[in-house]
């Protein structure tokens, strides 16, 4: 199968978590012999961010790690047709311009012979309506939704049967344990400020807990504004700015525990969507304590491959516990693992999507998809 993704960005993962996810499935997808074409606007946002910061070393942690991977960009006067000549399947991420996406419709509906999907990753149709409703995806066979919930926002906007569950995962052949256990030490949190959507949540179970506990806290992390950066100032913790997706399970290696501080939406509007973090740092095999999240898909067993703390003073009584028992820190990164790796892995993913793409197509689900993922 011939598939084509149009991304935001493949080789920035500046302030683009969902490059994290892409990279791992389409691997994956390659991995069992289908060609990917992925296509990415010429000046994406996240990748002009990244140049201005690191300029182009930015880019080789990516390239060592994913030599497989690669994207050509297009400008906003690309032929939306001929970038799509010979797919099988064509997906458009949600970061992309109205524009783009209307073009690439129409050339489905213009004879376009591959399935269209629609993949949204985010929390806009329930926090900004409007930005979605922008879109012109009438000419898409269906909708790719990260979660249940929001699957259910476009089923209530008609798309019924033709929205698919599409849940993020851990690219486990970079995410996974790391030797070290004896040389771990304190908390880390990797995440961006979050545009005022979890500063409350920050502070109450982050930053206050893990100093009431008594660990050294390392933040990571992009468009941290000056009065973020003198809270952490006030708390004592250092911010140490960006860091590549791909050394992220070498700094997990380095860590007792992570916490995991969901946005407001992921936790009002939206139950049910962890971030990718979750899936990433189980399967590195950390413990992981995360503040109020309600897990409605049962996608994992909180209390059992993760704790999750009701207020502050939980947190702090779950970091200090954690710290100090090494007999529960081995049964969270064991419980954890097991979870990811029966359920959660982007080989998972890449075989669900060939199975949507089946049905879409309207052929038989290939047997190579019904065969245990190993």
């Amino acid at each position: 199968m011939k598939i084509v993704y149009f991304t935001h960005s493949l080789a920035s993962c500046w302030n683009h978590g969902n490059a994290h996810f892409l990279r791992g499935v389409l691997r994956e997808l390659i991995i069992l012999g289908h060609e990917v074409r992925v296509l990415e606007p010429d000046g994406a946002w996240s990748l002009r961010n990244l140049l201005a910061d690191h300029g182009e070393a930015g880019l080789v942690p990516y390239r060592t790690a994913y030599p497989e991977l690669t994207s050509l960009t297009f400008t906003a006067d690309a032929d939306a047709a001929a970038l799509c000549d010979g797919a099988d399947l064509v997906i458009v991420h949600e970061w992309n311009d109205p524009a783009l996406v209307a073009a690439v419709g129409r050339a489905r509906v213009q004879g376009g012979r591959f399935s269209l999907l629609f993949h949204d990753t985010h929390h806009r149709a329930v926090s900004d309506p409007g930005a979605i409703s922008a879109f012109d995806l009438s000419g898409y066979d269906g909708v790719l939704a990260f979660g249940e919930t929001l699957a259910t926002v476009y089923r209530r906007w008609g798309w019924e049967d033709r929205v698919f569950v599409w849940h993020e995962a851990a690219d486990v052949r970079l995410f996974h344990p790391l030797p070290g256990e004896e040389r771990r030490s304190g908390a880390v949190w990797i995440g961006n400020w979050g545009d005022g959507e979890r500063t409350k949540e920050l502070g109450s179970f982050l930053f206050a807990p893990a100093r009431a506990a008594g660990l050294a806290l390392d933040v990571y992390g992009v468009r941290y504004p000056a009065e973020a950066l003198a809270t952490l100032k006030r708390h004592g913790i250092a911010h140490k700015g960006w860091l590549p997706n791909v050394r992220v399970p070498a700094t997990f290696a380095r860590h007792r525990v992570t916490i995991h501080v969901p946005r407001r939406f992921y936790v009002e509007s939206l139950p049910g969507i962890p971030t990718i973090r979750v899936f990433e740092a189980l399967a590195c095999g950390i413990p992981l304590v995360s503040a109020p999240w309600s897990d409605c898909e049962g996608l994992f067993r909180p209390g059992t491959d993760f704790l999750v703390a009701r207020d502050g003073a939980h947190m702090t009584a779950h970091l200090r516990a954690v710290d100090g028992d090494a007999d529960l820190r081995a049964a969270l990164v064991r419980n954890g693992l097991e979870t990811i790796r029966a359920r959660h892995t982007c080989a998972h993913r890449a075989r669900e999507l060939l199975a949507i793409a089946a049905a879409l197509a309207g052929t038989p689900t290939p047997s190579s998809m019904l065969e245990p993922v190993r």
